[in-house]
């Protein structure tokens, strides 16, 4: 028997609220138990009802005289509002429909409350939303939090970078151009009747004009192409690995740049390093389905002598693990999974790697820096701060790429910001040591 998909749909975001995981977790967990024809609702239920979150949650509390102790409650709540707010599925049918997924979930006692609440919301609709009209998480659709730290940091982009934060992504995609030409492969793509643009910045990057299942794309399987976005892409065109070189990428999962490196040369000798076997699975997957092969190693980062062998690295890439403020588009979960003291305790993190990761690179070698963020508590500063401790280390990030400019200089490395149809948030900073 299928199961009721905004019953499913509340599960997810329950577990979303009691910190269980997070959407790319908990939606595989769900999605084959509802009919094949309602997995795309199941997708948009969660994903809008997370991307709209901090405005859902300011209404629900405007609408309640308390937030509901049960976690399922809520989630229907936030639920039902996102429907009548965002969707075109009719007042009547969502609300009932609604009130029939708390029954399922065996909460009778609370069909009352949630068929109240959402007539409520239905008769008070444009007074709510005047009056919340002025409240920044409201507006922004983002956590207070999170707004305050980005409208700090970049006081004249912010209107732009909430905006991209709450857009769907464009899907990109990645050619191995060991195999195909860009060219050639946009040929393919056009015989497909997909259509297609070349990237800006990335030489081997393709955006398409609209999503696909991978299955859809030619030569997927046999590795022509990898779905990645722009911004990570650059990753392998700043570090610029030669051949035979000896080169390591520090905390690699998923395995996306692992494999653009040695797309880009074959020969070099790269060593892929994740803290989680789980997450080094899906780098297997990658290496696998790309034919390219890599060293994988299980181990802490920040502690190098449980497993380096003691032979230096011609270059390194750390990608750091952060806040992903630069991917929420993608990952919109982050507004209610992320804290902020999650920033200082990720930036402590960062450094750590990064001290750990130093003296694992050869004298005259480099290190590339990158994360998904767009705080510049984890990008910038982590970095200045590194070098002006380091007295071999030189912040040598170039400001243009292909002749153009592909983000904003900072005091150490470059920012990009998520672009609406373009890349993610993304940082990177190109250290190089001394001889």
């Amino acid at each position: 028997m299928t199961a009721d998909v905004r019953a499913q749909a509340a599960r997810v975001l329950a577990a979303l609220f009691a910190d269980q995981g997070s959407l790319a977790k908990q939606l595989p967990l769900v999605e084959g138990k509802v009919r094949e024809r309602d997995r795309a609702l199941l997708r948009e239920l969660c994903y809008g009802s997370a991307r709209t979150a901090p405005r859902l949650q300011l209404l629900a509390q405007k609408l309640l005289r308390r937030r509901p102790a049960d976690r399922e409650i809520e989630a229907l709540l936030l639920l039902g509002l996102y429907q009548l707010e965002y969707t075109r599925i009719p007042d009547h049918a969502a609300i009932s429909a609604t009130v029939n997924a708390a029954r399922e979930l065996g909460l009778d006692r609370a069909t009352g409350l949630i068929n109240g609440v959402l007539r409520a919301y239905q008769r008070s609709r444009e007074q709510l939303q005047r009056k919340l009209s002025g409240n920044p998480q409201f507006s922004s659709a983002h956590p207070d939090w999170l707004w305050r730290r980005i409208k700090a940091a970049w006081p004249d982009r912010a209107g732009e970078i909430f905006r991209a934060n709450n857009a769907s992504p464009p899907m990109t995609l990645r050619v191995n151009s060991g195999k195909i030409s860009r060219n050639d492969y946009l040929h393919q793509l056009q015989a497909a009747g997909i259509s297609a643009t070349p990237c800006d910045i990335s030489p081997v990057g393709i955006t398409l004009a609209q999503p696909r299942a991978v299955d859809q794309l030619p030569g997927f399987n046999e590795g022509l192409v990898s779905v990645q976005d722009e911004s990570a892409q650059l990753a392998a065109q700043l570090l610029q690995p030669a051949a035979g070189e000896r080169i390591l990428d520090a905390c690699a999962a998923p395995g996306g740049k692992s494999c653009h490196l040695l797309e880009q040369q074959p020969s070099i000798a790269l060593s892929a390093l994740d803290i989680d076997e789980e997450r080094l699975d899906r780098v297997r997957e990658n290496l696998c389905r790309t034919r390219l092969a890599a060293e994988l190693i299980c181990a802490d980062a920040t502690e190098p002598a449980a497993w380096w062998d003691g032979q230096l690295f011609d270059r390194i890439l750390l990608d750091a693990p952060c806040s992903a403020t630069g991917v929420i588009r993608r990952n919109p979960d982050i507004k209610l999974l992320r804290r902020e003291a999650d920033i200082a305790e990720l930036a402590d993190l960062q450094a750590r790697i990064l001290r750990a990761m130093w003296p694992l690179l050869k004298p005259g070698g480099s290190l590339l820096y990158a994360t998904c963020s767009i705080l510049p508590a984890e990008n910038a500063e982590v970095v200045a701060g590194f070098v002006a401790e380091a007295e071999d280390a030189s912040d040598n990030t170039p400001h243009t790429l292909n002749g153009a400019l592909w983000g904003e200089p900072q005091i150490a490395g470059v920012q990009r910001f998520p672009q609406p149809d373009g890349g993610d948030g993304f940082y990177y900073a190109l250290l190089s040591k001394a001889e």
